[in-house]
């Protein structure tokens, strides 16, 4: 599977950048920290160990899916020194005994994040080594990685049934950032068959059930938003959806689907941004935790790692029920809010993006750099699919080429030839010796009016059109510039002496932003100086320039240019964009 376009220039851009110059073997800082003298002295109790399980995952896709053996090679280096690290009872992470996940510790009082006694990141840390380890079993074939990452599960498993320790005292957002063992979990009972690690997840489901504030299951069930459930942090709420649903994957229970569908529902439609990514930071205790719904500000935040969590997520729900709006949701975040993220070198990152605000690139040891290396790995995956029916689909739209095995035809060679998402035509081309294949071609949500060579048929909107071919077809996308419109409100509500309640509507702000296709478009600082602007529009204010930009002519000033989100204002550190503009009082609805 080869992506080409922008998803494969900032794939080959991870690929060079990030993931050949982060860890570049055992002596990196990323993976020194497992070496023994450093462990005796961590009581720090952060998330770094988290970076050499992700690296592991993201570069063994990557030096397979490019053939580039020498990444495989540093890969395997560290896998090894990893796997020699690792204690007899199949402990592989940076902690002193003292603080180790295997160990009982003392309770602390509320806080507002569910913080255990002691900080700790040790389960997390073990969950995204057993995804690198397995990852790295499937590049190579060898069987030591599995060992090692049935080794930590195995521990989980002793230390959850046979100590007083609990998952939830195990990590912070009461329990949430250990619960997600539940994905890992579930990888590798996937991987070996063995149901102890079926077990081990459903326990860690049933311990996370256990505890009001984390039981998410429960929660979900009941109605409630994702702000509510535990301390509404968004990341790590997304990650134990993914978990979930690989869950009812592996068992076939239907409460389980039910749960992520509901809350996939909640975030789609209101915790995202245009752009795609879940957002928080709007008058709340953190920025990365869920905004109120219906909450709305140009200066929310976007954190990385939760884009990349809502990838995952809805690469899990594509998998299970094959919708469009799944690989939609993927595409939108994809095109906007993850490459907006990312600088051209493909090493610097952003940990938090604002539809409104200046580019600020992360440091060294930050998670959000290793989650968008992550994501961007996701993608050729889960670009095109087989269904158990023996069609082909086609989940994103850009140049790439797949080459499949499809039940009934056998080697199918699909290339996709455009310029999207900037070009409004896709010619889609298949080889397969001459047989017709079935096709399953996404219809993005957008694209109204679309239509199908060969096709007759009006096409519906965020759906697959299908249709067989042993040549090319081709789709057309026509991209109309849309004016979105969003509304910030602040209301009070209050009881009056007699019971009765009352709202007051106090703050009433009315914001507009630009698409045009896939992406959301944004402006530099307005007239090189502001950060904000107030516009009065007519009805035909937007129009696409002859260099595929978009000119918003609002009455009484001169036109402001609009780039798409991804790179506008540059791809370097300190770049401001402006995504919504303020609409004036009288245009107001």
């Amino acid at each position: 599977m080869t992506l080409g376009g922008l998803l494969g220039e900032a794939i080959e851009a991870n690929r060079r950048g990030r993931l050949s110059t982060f860890i570049t073997g055992p002596d990196s800082p990323a993976i020194a920290i497992f070496d023994p003298v450093a462990v005796a002295v961590n009581d720090g109790g952060d998330w770094y160990g988290e970076h050499a399980g992700k690296w592991l995952y993201a570069a063994a896709r990557a030096a397979v899916g490019w053939g580039d053996a020498a990444l495989l090679g540093r890969v395997r280096a560290v896998a090894d020194h990893l796997v020699a690290l690792q204690d007899a009872d199949g402990y592989l992470g940076n902690y002193p005994p003292h603080r180790r996940f295997t160990v009982k510790q003392p309770p602390k009082p509320f806080s507002w994040n569910g913080e255990p006694a002691f900080r700790t990141w040790d389960i997390w840390t073990h969950a995204y080594l057993i995804l690198g380890l397995l990852e790295v079993a499937r590049a190579t074939g060898e069987a030591r990685y599995m060992a090692s990452a049935r080794a930590i599960g195995d521990l989980v498993w002793r230390t959850l049934t046979q100590s007083e320790v609990r998952i939830t005292d195990l990590g912070n957002h009461f329990g949430l950032s250990a619960t997600v063992l539940l994905d890992p979990a579930c990888e590798l009972y996937f991987a070996t068959g063995e149901q102890r690690y079926l077990d081990l997840a459903l326990l860690v489901l049933d311990q996370a059930e256990a505890d009001p504030r984390s039981a998410f299951l429960t929660a979900a069930l009941a109605g409630a938003d994702p702000s509510e459930i535990a301390t509404g942090k968004a990341y790590q709420l997304l990650w134990n959806l993914v978990g979930l649903a690989k869950l009812h994957r592996a068992t076939g229970e239907d409460r389980f689907l039910a749960a992520v569908y509901f809350l996939w529902e909640r975030v789609r439609g209101d915790h995202l941004t245009l752009g795609g990514g879940p957002w928080g930071g709007v008058a709340h205790r953190s920025r990365e935790v869920f905004n109120a719904a219906g909450s709305f500000s140009p200066y929310g935040y976007v954190e990385t790692c939760s884009t990349m969590a809502w990838i995952q997520l809805n690469r899990e729900l594509l998998a299970i029920l094959g919708e469009a709006k799944f690989a939609q949701a993927i595409e939108r975040s994809a095109y906007n809010d993850l490459l907006g993220a990312q600088a051209s070198d493909g090493e610097d990152w952003c940990y938090y993006s604002f539809p409104n605000g200046k580019r600020v690139h992360t440091t060294y040891w930050r998670c959000c750099k290793s989650s968008g290396a992550v994501a961007l790995e996701e993608l050729p995956g889960i670009a095109y699919g087989v269904t158990a029916n023996g069609e082909v689909a086609i989940n994103l739209l850009g140049a790439s080429t797949a080459t499949l095995e499809v039940p009934g035809i056998g080697t199918v060679r699909i290339t996709q030839t455009t310029g999207y998402p900037f070009g409004n035509s896709i010619d889609f081309t298949v080889e397969a010796d001459g047989a017709p294949v079935p096709l399953l071609i996404r219809v993005p949500d957008w694209a109204e009016s679309a239509t199908l060579s060969g096709n007759d048929e009006a096409l519906t909107p965020d759906s697959f059109v299908r249709v067989e071919t042993a040549g090319t077809v081709a789709l057309t996308l026509p991209m109309k510039p849309r004016l979105h419109r969003a509304m910030a409100r602040n209301v009070q509500e209050s009881l009056t002496p007699d019971g009765s309640a009352v709202a007051q509507e106090v703050l009433r702000q009315e914001y507009v932003a630009l698409t045009s296709g896939a992406l959301v478009y944004a402006t530099r600082l307005i007239d090189g100086f502001k950060a904000e602007e107030t516009v009065r529009l007519d009805a035909d204010a937007v129009a696409a320039d002859s260099e595929g930009a978009l000119l918003l002519t609002p009455r009484d000033r001169a036109p402001i240019k609009f780039e798409p989100y991804y790179r506008a204002g540059g791809r370097h550190d300190g770049a401001w964009r402006l995504t919504w503009l303020r609409l004036a009082p009288e245009d107001v609805t």
